[in-house]
């Protein structure tokens, strides 16, 4: 049965990476492995001598346990990792509410207001610096949609876009490296509790940063970022709470980690702290433009003999708004690859793949291989994967030195992240021309970052 399970994973796997190539989310094939990976399980629960017990991180030998009782341990394991998953999920969905929330007030367009030059070389630094900071605020994956839809309003050429949204990933992905809140693997690695949030930015963030900083500067003397370009005029409507919102949805998820920090409670429950309060700014300041607007109208028609007719809804409530926009088929995905590794796990595939590894080769030698495969398989799994295979205390360097290269190996291919697929859709960058023209500066970063690492954690 276990090789059932390997070959559900494997099936679901390919299914996931040849996305593209086979029209299918790939929430599909990820939710259809759960399915299938646990019904293994649960067939040949009666057959297993061994189970790993995920709290203390050991295999027990359940060879002499009856059927009423590998049926409970089963459904308690499903139980604890559906838990731990769920704290994960809950988590990004609040933190996705939060950002849908600032961006219904146009509060992203405050970030236009920052970049007041025409050279193209000035422009660069710019970007690269923004997607780097908001990347560790607002998850990668945001920072890079909200700066190629800036940069949409900035360089009207398509030709000109591509190079820019190509360092774009490279700096997002190294911003959300360094931050317990800027990538879902770093989210995963700080929810259980293998890293804290200031060791994490402690150690990461000099890497990070010189992971952004190296391809920055070799591009900056490339001739696509030489130059000028024509500033566009700025006459669209703003928003006038847009700053206000911007400020504090970002505040609001800089404070989950000082929460967890202060009360010691899981994340989950900081961020929905700050979504409440957020949405409850957020509903106040609609209600107050809605009120404002429709005595406006009453005003301008009082000369005559209607009054206007109030709609059923008062206004559009704007958190409900935000939970219809968020990317639930990213949630789902997540949940199914979450739960799949939990039944590779449970059963001791995880750990005795670990074990294997830690003998044939340096921990260091394949984290920093984990990082190259990141680029081609997606990252959540191979990091889920890592978790059950160590047993190491909280804060070692192997947790530390994982989430650098998970999070910024995967800028080394255009498919690699979740940033480098949505910049990949809203510029149509093809997979060989970022290949061609990305992918070394992406290597170099990388390399660069993970030797001052291990230089730094050497001396």
């Amino acid at each position: 049965m276990e090789l059932f399970i390997i070959f559900v994973f494997i099936l679901g796997y390919l299914g996931i990476t040849l996305e593209h190539s086979l029209k299918v989310d790939k929430l599909v094939p990820s939710l259809l492995m759960m399915a299938f990976a646990w019904a293994g399980v649960s067939i040949g629960l009666n057959d297993f001598t061994i189970w790993f017990d995920s709290a203390g991180h050991q295999l027990m030998d359940i060879t002499g346990m009856g059927g009423e009782e590998r049926t409970h341990l089963m459904e308690e394991t499903l139980l604890h990792h559906f838990g731990k998953t769920c704290e994960i999920l809950i988590f990004l969905i609040g933190a996705m509410t939060i950002v849908e929330i600032i961006d219904h007030f146009h509060g992203f367009s405050a970030i236009k207001g920052f970049i007041k030059t025409n050279k193209k070389r000035t422009l660069l630094w710019i970007v690269a610096f923004l997607a780097f900071i908001l990347s560790a605020i607002i998850d990668n994956l945001t920072a890079t949609i909200v700066l190629i839809t800036i940069l949409r309003k900035l360089l009207s050429k398509a030709e000109d876009r591509v190079w820019f949204a190509g360092l774009i990933v490279i700096c997002a992905n190294a911003g959300g490296a360094w931050s317990p809140i800027g990538d879902v693997t770093t989210t995963m690695l700080w929810m259980g509790n293998k890293v804290t949030a200031f060791k994490l930015m402690e150690y990461l963030l000099i890497p990070s940063l010189i992971c952004m900083i190296i391809p920055t500067i070799i591009a900056s003397f490339m001739k696509p970022f030489k130059g000028n370009f024509e500033l566009p005029e700025d006459n669209g409507a703003v928003n006038s709470k847009a700053s206000l919102m911007l400020y504090l949805g970002l505040a609001m998820i800089v404070f989950v980690p000082i929460f967890k920090s202060v009360f010691h409670l899981p994340p989950y429950i900081g961020m929905m702290l700050s979504l409440g309060v957020v949405a409850l700014f957020a509903e106040t300041i609609s209600v107050r433009q809605f009120k404002m607007a429709y005595i406006g109208v009453v005003k301008k028609n009082k000369k005559q003999d209607y009054t206007p007719e109030k709609p059923a809804e008062h206004h559009e409530s704007p958190t409900f708004r935000a939970l219809t926009k968020i990317e639930m088929p990213s949630i789902l995905f997540f949940l199914g690859i979450l739960m799949t590794v939990a039944a590779l796990e449970s059963l001791g595939l995880v750990f005795n793949f670990g074990q294997s590894v830690q003998s044939s080769m340096h921990d260091d030698v394949f984290v920093l291989l984990l990082g190259a495969g990141s680029a081609i398989i997606d990252n959540v799994p191979l990091v889920a994967a890592s978790m059950g295979m160590f047993n190491a205390p909280v804060d070692d360097h192997i947790w530390q030195f994982i989430a650098y290269s998970a999070g910024t190996g995967g800028s080394m291919l255009i498919i690699g992240s979740a940033a480098g697929v949505v910049a990949m859709g809203m510029e149509r960058i093809s997979f060989f021309w970022y290949l061609k023209n990305i992918s070394l500066l992406a290597l170099i970063g990388y390399l660069a970052g993970a030797g001052f690492y291990l230089l730094e954690r050497a001396l």
